[in-house]
């Protein structure tokens, strides 16, 4: 399964969290999506996110300048 990526660096928050959610909603429960981020923020806030709406963080990149978040469609949040 192809995993779609969402370029969200420049952002800051709450932006990040808000096109995530945004695009998570199209996604069918199981679907993962790549989040790219330079908002230091983004650390705190996209895991909150997934717990919140029922999604799985899968995995937490540090790339320097920001971070990549790999998060499974929990299937909440609909």
């Amino acid at each position: 399964m192809e995993i779609a990526v969402l370029d969200l660096k420049g952002l800051n928050c709450p932006l990040p969290v808000l096109k995530a959610k945004k695009a998570m909603r199209s996604m069918q429960p199981g679907q993962r999506l790549w989040v790219e981020t330079t908002d230091p923020l983004a650390v705190i806030d996209v895991p909150n996110f997934c717990r919140e709406d029922g999604h799985l963080l899968v995995e937490m990149q540090d790339e320097g300048k920001g971070h990549r978040f790999l998060i499974e469609h929990g299937g909440a949040g609909l």
